[in-house]
């Protein structure tokens, strides 16, 4: 029975690296896109338009406020419409605290007359011995604590999102993705959360820090993340050993 449990995470370990061997000298492949939100939101026509939109008051006028006129808002604001997300974090942050507290206390109890036991005893006790001074006690604790965190971040980066749904509330959900391969390495971008039509400038772009519930992942995969990345059974052993 051992070998036959051996021999099956022989099996499972095998079949896990043969994932990896695939990739031996090759790049790492891009995600495919077919399919995501941003390319299905961009594929779905959008409701139509009121009759009284601004856009059919005055056609033959030559200033139009449409999408695609000199004048025109062509910030994002539809299923489908591309904006662009700065992010910008230059953030550092220092917490230091430090605690010491200190006791100390004596007590001592004598038994000197209690109802003539003690002079009794005393005649049984060694030579040299006394219960006068029966309980004598000290004691004395003191502790100290220091700690520290200290923090800097700093990330500039630019990505272009997609309207994947507008909520009743005039809400925007947005998702954008960025991949970028440089020989054998990928570095990945996502971002993600949910903006205001009004947070967005006229340059249709939108700052990390006006956007609800974000999600922003900077990353990569490739042979470097692999070589810094410890081996399945170190992880594992990382875990379970004790010591």
């Amino acid at each position: 029975m051992p070998k036959l449990s051996f021999a099956v995470f022989a099996l499972l370990v095998f079949v896990a690296g043969c994932g990896r061997l695939a990739e031996v000298g090759r790049s790492p492949d891009f995600n495919s896109v077919v399919g995501g939100n941003e390319v299905f939101a961009m594929n779905s026509a959008p409701l139509p338009m009121s009759a009284a939109a601004p856009e059919d008051y005055d056609a033959a006028s030559l200033w139009t406020s449409g999408r695609q006129s000199l004048l025109g808002d062509r910030r994002a604001g539809r299923r489908g419409d591309i904006l662009t997300v700065v992010i910008e974090i230059d953030e550092s942050a220092e917490i230091s605290n430090a605690t010491e507290r200190g006791r100390s206390g004596s007590e001592q109890l004598a038994l000197p007359d209690f109802l003539g036991l003690p002079e009794q005893l005393n005649d049984l006790m060694p030579e040299g011995s006394s219960l006068d001074s029966a309980v004598d006690t000290s004691s004395r604790s003191r502790s100290s604590g220091d700690g520290a965190v200290r923090r800097n971040e700093e990330l500039t980066l630019r990505v272009a999102a997609t309207v994947t749904e507008v909520l009743g509330n005039g809400v925007l959900r947005i998702e954008g993705s960025q991949e970028v391969r440089v020989n054998f390495e990928i570095r990945e971008l996502l971002v993600s959360g949910y903006v205001r039509p009004e947070d967005i400038s006229r340059q249709n772009e939108v700052t990390y820090d006006k956007i609800a519930a974000a999600r922003i992942s900077y990353g990569g995969r490739g042979q470097i993340s692999d070589m810094q990345q410890p081996r399945y059974g170190q992880q594992i052993s990382d875990i379970i050993l004790p010591f």
